[in-house]
């Protein structure tokens, strides 16, 4: 699968222009794109009776254009508008719109559908109160709810909510998918997602994380051509119990695990050594960090290898300066609390807080929490799909760091390794189901690396 490109508010409005500027006029990419949404609505509700509410800029004129296709389908169509279009495209929509236009207010009546056309792409302040409450109360009161490119009240940029956002059951992205598509707390509020193709040619460096390539197995392979990932063991060994067996199942072809003390519930297939030897060649990747505790000199050993690492838990913990990891070749694995005592309070959204820990550390970042982000030094960045709630549970960060020193060793850049290990993780959790633990997470690679095409 091709990874989707996902644009900012900026680089939307960047391909916007080249196409006008290759030919395609405002009118004619208002047109696509409602017709987009009409049939993205016609095929989630079919013929259900329909509100579209309409804003004054652009986002509302989709709203007029998929007002009308809906209607010549044979869909009961209403249109509420705030207020009268206000640029030339949203104008000449309203214009070949045949039905009523009602003004919003309370005396508006709900429908079983209701379509946000308010407010899209590139709001910056919250909707007026009047507005909101309307607004908030056709969503109740609606049967299904459709967003036209965002939910209204969202920031393109941050997904933050500038004001009340009523959740929704499908959002239609016009062109590529933006930020909020993806990140807290606007994700929560989308549904389902589906893009309508405005033909822009759109490219990214930033991009939702797909279901990976990886490496074909070799018929003549052997266990170490499939990847060796070295563990270092710590004070807590079933983090790293749990690590290792997530790279085993991951389908690194040996594990390892450094200890002073044998560690209980390891699959047979790991095999645990006394030594720290971290500078073996044939080590496809180190991890270090899960159930460390406090013993920095386990941290300091690690970054002594030349080998690519996964840097997790409390080896985060133990880093103190960033800068300790450029020429690493690493991979970091922080939670919110970990980013913010490693980096401090740093400036701006997620994704810009993600690639500036990125470069001040050299290393990949994978800034978990419920919008999981993937940053580069490069400037590349992945966003993780949806994945289920009940991944919030103990030890499933030790999961993910085995999975991605697992991709690492069978050969993935660091990069992709960690969007794979994302990727992978998410869909283990969704085979392993709700009650889940992490041991059923790690047990449930398997099937997620059976789903990939």
């Amino acid at each position: 699968m091709t990874p989707r490109p996902i644009l900012t508010a900026e680089a939307m409005r960047a391909a916007e222009q080249r196409a006008k500027d290759s030919g395609s006029s405002v009118t004619e990419l208002m047109e696509r794109a409602g017709t987009g949404l009409a049939e993205a609505v016609f095929r989630f509700a079919g013929p259900m009776p329909a509100l579209i509410l309409c804003g004054p800029g652009n986002n509302g004129g989709d709203g007029y254009v998929a007002a009308r296709v809906l209607a010549e389908r044979g869909v009961a169509v209403r249109v509420a508008a705030v207020s009268e279009p206000k640029t030339e495209a949203a104008i000449a929509a309203r214009s070949h719109w045949g039905g009523q236009i009602e003004p919003l207010g309370p005396g508006t009546a709900a429908a079983p559908l209701l379509i946000d056309a308010l407010f899209g792409t590139g709001l910056k302040r919250g909707l007026d109160d009047t507005v909101s409450e309307q607004f908030s109360r056709l969503c109740h009161d609606a049967v299904a709810n459709v967003a036209c490119d965002l939910p209204s009240g969202v920031e393109t940029d941050s997904g933050d909510e500038l004001s009340a956002v009523p959740a929704f059951d499908l959002t239609v992205a016009l062109g590529a998918l933006k930020p909020a598509h993806r990140l807290s707390p606007a994700i929560h509020k989308m549904g389902r997602v589906a893009v309508v193709d405005l033909a822009l040619n759109v490219t990214s460096q930033w991009h939702e994380i797909a279901a990976p390539k990886l490496p074909a197995l070799q018929p003549d392979g052997h266990k170490y051509t499939r990847g060796l990932v070295h563990a270092l063991a710590g004070t807590m060994p079933g983090a790293i119990a749990l690590a290792a067996t997530a790279a085993a199942r991951a389908g690194a072809g040996y594990v390892r695990v450094s200890t002073s003390r044998a560690i209980e519930g390891l699959p047979s297939s790991v095999v645990q050594v006394g030594d720290g030897k971290v500078n073996d060649p044939r080590i496809g990747c180190l991890l270090v960090g899960p159930g460390l505790g406090d013993l920095p000199q386990v941290l300091t050993l690690a970054l002594t290898s030349r080998a690519p690492k996964v840097i997790d838990a409390d080896a985060i913990t133990h880093l103190g300066d960033p800068a300790r990891l450029k020429g690493q070749d690493a991979v970091m694995t922080p939670h919110d609390g970990e980013f913010a005592k490693l980096f401090g309070e740093l400036p701006g959204d997620k994704p810009a807080r993600a690639l500036e820990a990125a470069r001040r550390s050299g290393a990949v970042i994978v800034y978990k929490g419920a919008d999981t982000v993937v940053a580069s030094p490069d400037g590349r960045l992945g966003f993780a799909p949806p994945a289920p709630a009940w991944l919030a549970t103990a030890g499933t960060g030790d999961v993910l760091s085995g999975i991605i020193a697992s991709m690492r060793a069978r050969g993935l850049p660091a990069f992709e390794a960690a969007c794979a290990g994302v990727w992978l993780h998410g869909r283990a959790a969704e085979a392993a189901g709700p009650g889940m633990i992490a041991d059923d997470l790690a047990r449930a690679i398997p099937v997620a690396l059976a789903s990939i095409a």
